[in-house]
């Protein structure tokens, strides 16, 4: 077994450690308290005392680096050199559900670039990790994307746009276009579980638009670290704070790419003077 780096062994303790408060909380969904943050996006109590947990092993550890996370937002020291960015239940509408497809979700960036992530699933006690330059393993053991040949036989992964506002429209035309190119298409609710399955070859690509940089910092680094492309809509690095991702192996990655960029941002209307 590699030797990991500190940083990643407290992400994957606080990661365990959330798993822990959240398999806890699933065994009585209807005592569990649920508020609308804005419509079709949910938050629990047991959103934040997990994230409470991880922030707590973090700052103890590190109190020198800076958080970002979903419920709490920024905190920490400012201008840090290492931001951690926490999802702490990456799924929230699938929990409260008790749909099994949610994770907890933590990224680690240096001066801007991810160096470190895991992705804990408790359903399943899976642990996905990578590390820069080191690859990307499941429970220990080394994981790559898949060797599918082109897009024609790939299994693509998905996120319905779910908040008012979001651009609905060019989703469903991207939607259309790429179920009549591909073998199949997957909405399962967990964008960073989406990317730990290109991560390990059980989906050949994914993309989805809106989301946060929570939602895809561990799971990015993942995918490239297993041998994946990761970019923006615009075939460019801005995911993180463009919201829009695509990624995929070396042969979907770049068909995917373009099918979905027949598809532009619908750009703004200006008002009338």
């Amino acid at each position: 077994m590699a030797v990991l780096h500190p940083l990643l062994n407290t992400a994957i303790r606080a990661a365990r450690r959330a798993g822990s408060v959240i398999s806890r909380a699933s065994l009585d969904l209807e005592s569990i308290t649920v508020s609308k943050k804005r419509q079709n996006d949910f938050v629990t109590e047991v959103d934040r005392a997990a994230e409470q947990v991880i922030v707590e092993m973090i700052t103890k550890a590190y109190p020198d680096h800076a958080i970002l996370a979903e419920e709490s937002g920024a905190s920490g020291a400012k201008a840090a050199d290492f931001v951690w960015i926490i999802d702490p239940l990456d799924g929230t509408t699938n929990f409260i559900h008790g749909f099994p497809q949610y994770a907890v979700s933590i990224g680690i960036q240096h001066r801007g670039v991810l160096q470190h992530g895991c992705i804990f699933d408790p359903n399943r006690n899976e642990l996905f990790t990578a590390s820069r330059g080191r690859g990307a393993f499941l429970n220990d053991r080394r994981i790559r994307v898949s060797g599918t040949a082109g897009l024609r036989d790939a299994l693509i992964g998905t996120g319905f746009p779910y908040r008012d506002g979001q651009d609905l429209e060019r989703y469903t035309a991207m939607f259309a276009d790429v179920t009549q190119n591909t073998t199949g298409m997957r909405r399962a609710g967990a964008a960073a579980l989406d990317l730990a399955f290109v991560a390990c070859g059980r989906l050949d690509g994914f993309w989805e638009m809106g989301l946060a940089a929570w939602d895809m910092a561990a799971g990015a680094l993942m995918v490239m670290e297993a041998g994946g492309l990761v970019s923006d809509l615009a075939s460019g690095e801005a995911y993180l704070s463009s919201g829009e991702i695509v990624c995929g192996t070396p042969k979907v990655f770049s068909p995917l790419l373009q099918l979905l960029s027949k598809r532009p941002k619908t750009p703004p209307v200006t008002p009338a003077a």
